[in-house]
């Protein structure tokens, strides 16, 4: 079937079930979703202005399905700046998102732990991000300008509420977006601490910073693979990132659910 007539066909069924809210999976999160029953996909090169990743982990789809409940979107995976695609690329998912309806986007991720109290298995709601992309990015850091956070205070407090409940913290941190596709280095990790990082990865912050620009109600959680650079006694590779997401599905999946039957604020 041409990619048109896919897409078409694959929006129709979405319309019919109206999901309020997308959920997009990083890195070794699949098993995050064992509650979505999917009714449609269709893949990542199906979709007007998506090209299927190229990075382990991720599997390039898009369901349509139930999540606790809820009629929901359900990327398996996403597409990165260090696979050679330009940022509207990037960003295009966030874009299909709107396309479609819906109004809220949730964004998970697999990140270096640089706070402490983050450790391999751990998770951090974001909520904010620096974004350091780009040949220029840290001299426009320097500048002192600070934009808006896109992400929702009030979907991070039922993220609060509900780990509180569970009788647990939840770290509300600061995420560092670089470029990659290599891993920071010691000096950098210290350079991310000393502004005020906490947890550092490739991903997220264009795809929100697009969703608050179109109106969606923003989200994040980064899933801490690995202590970042310099922080930890191993070398840092993507087996570790993917053995260690593992560690976190089941209480991923709890805050996805909990995201999902969030009422509009």
């Amino acid at each position: 079937m041409p990619v048109l007539a896919a897409f078409a066909e694959f929006a129709r069924a979405v319309r019919a079930r109206s999901p309020r809210t997308a959920v997009v999976l990083g890195s070794g999160l699949g098993g995050a979703a064992t509650a979505f029953v999917p009714h449609a996909s269709i893949g990542f090169g199906d979709i007007p202005g998506l090209v299927p990743p190229s990075v382990q982990g991720h599997g390039g789809k898009l369901a349509l399905g139930e999540w606790a409940g809820e009629p929901a979107l359900l990327f398996s995976g996403r597409l990165h700046v260090y696979e050679g695609h330009p940022w509207p690329t990037v960003t295009g998912a966030v874009r299909t998102i709107a396309e479609l309806g819906a109004t809220r986007i949730v964004l998970t991720n697999a990140a270096g732990g640089i706070h402490p109290a983050l450790h391999p298995g751990g998770l951090m709601a974001i909520r904010g991000h620096i974004k350091l992309l780009g040949p220029t990015a840290w001299r426009a850091l320097a500048s002192g300008k600070k934009a808006l956070s896109p992400y929702s205070l009030h979907l991070l407090d039922a993220l609060h509420a509900h780990e509180s409940a569970a009788g647990r913290d939840l770290l509300a941190g600061v995420y560092a977006t670089l470029t990659g596709p290599s891993y920071e280095t010691p000096a950098e990790i210290r350079a991310l601490a000393a502004i005020g990082a906490d947890a550092v990865g490739m991903s997220t912050a264009l795809e929100a910073e697009e969703a608050a620009q179109l109106g969606l109600e923003v989200a994040a959680i980064s899933c801490i693979t690995n202590k970042a650079a310099g922080l930890g006694a191993t070398a840092l590779d993507h087996t570790e990132v993917l053995t260690n997401a593992q560690l976190a599905v089941s209480r991923m999946a709890e805050l996805l659910a909990c995201l999902v039957r969030a009422r509009p604020a």
